[in-house]
């Protein structure tokens, strides 16, 4: 079936900017939407963000609206998502999933990753 894998997280600072990878080994991933998900401890999963197979689409949660950025490369089956002007409560590990369709709908995405943990300080 495959797997997806993070990268990119860490310590940042208010106002800064990072970039989180998505590694994807799944066979046909052009064929894939690709969504971004977070979770912070005792919170619920929140839908970040989502790119259609092409590229030619993205999608943002309103949390991240305006501040979010996701592109794909379906030839090195790469997906990133670059957030800027970090807030504190952006604090929270950063899921990757493979899906049916670009959406904010957990159930239509059926490989996730293990997230990569991102820490914006004050």
């Amino acid at each position: 079936q495959g797997q997806v894998e993070e990268s990119g997280g860490g310590l940042a600072q208010t106002g800064g900017s990072l970039r989180l990878s998505c590694a994807a080994s799944i066979r046909h991933f052009h064929a894939y939407a690709m969504g971004w998900f977070r979770q912070a401890p005792g919170k619920e999963r929140e839908f970040v963000g989502a790119i259609s197979r092409g590229g030619d689409n993205q999608y943002y949660g309103d949390s991240v609206k305006g501040r979010g950025t996701i592109s794909r490369d379906n030839t090195k089956k790469m997906v990133w998502l670059q957030l800027d002007n970090l807030k504190p409560e952006d604090t929270a590990a950063y899921i990757c999933a493979v899906g049916t369709v670009p959406t904010a709908r957990p159930q239509h995405y059926t490989i996730w990753g293990r997230g990569t943990q991102v820490t914006v300080s004050s």
